[in-house]
């Protein structure tokens, strides 16, 4: 699907001058740019891309600018089956185990109730599944768990919530996301 993305990008900015807006650091560790792009007519180009349905939204831990907007657009797009939305590969995966195997050293999306919430020695885990040795889990070190409180929520209240949470699936045990930052994850429902 690359190759039909960069087309839609092209449409959108070959010929014009684009503006560079930050919201957090400036580059990466690869020297990347993190910036959002505008047109001087003020598209917003992200946004663009991901109502469309040529991208999904990947936030990083310091960098969320406009995070719950980029969320909304997407929102729509998955909402029509938009391009990749209709898309097998990038369908939002249940968080039971068995299928996420075949995921792992992929970036997903995950959704699932969660089971229960504990921390261990600082560290949180969120389970999935009873059997947390090959369940899906989410994981929080001390630092980010402290990130997530500061932000106002509480990993540790999350058991029996429905959750979603984008990131590099890795096999911990079972397949395992690590949290770095809020944004990565959002909460849907529950008491």
């Amino acid at each position: 699907m690359a190759p039909g993305a960069k087309a839609a990008l092209e449409r959108l900015v070959l010929g014009q001058s684009i503006k560079l807006r930050f919201g957090g650091a400036k580059m990466d560790r690869h020297g990347r740019h993190l910036a959002h792009l505008f047109t001087n007519d003020g598209t917003w180009i992200q946004g663009e891309m991901l109502t469309r349905g040529w991208a999904r939204v990947y936030t990083f831990p310091d960098n969320e600018a406009l995070a719950e907007e980029m969320y909304a657009a997407e929102e729509t797009a998955r909402a029509g089956r938009r391009v990749i939305w209709g898309h097998r590969f990038y369908r939002v995966r249940s968080a039971k185990a068995g299928p996420l195997y075949n995921d792992i050293g992929t970036f997903q999306i995950i959704k699932g109730t969660v089971v229960a919430a504990a921390n261990v020695r600082g560290r949180v885990y969120l389970n999935f599944g009873e059997d947390w040795k090959t369940d899906f889990t989410v994981t929080l070190d001390p630092k980010v768990r402290r990130r997530f409180e500061k932000s106002g929520l509480d990993p540790l209240t999350l058991e029996g919530r429905t959750i979603e949470v984008r990131g590099w699936l890795r096999k911990r045990n079972g397949p395992m996301v690590s949290a770095s930052h809020r944004q990565q994850m959002r909460v849907l429902a529950g008491p």
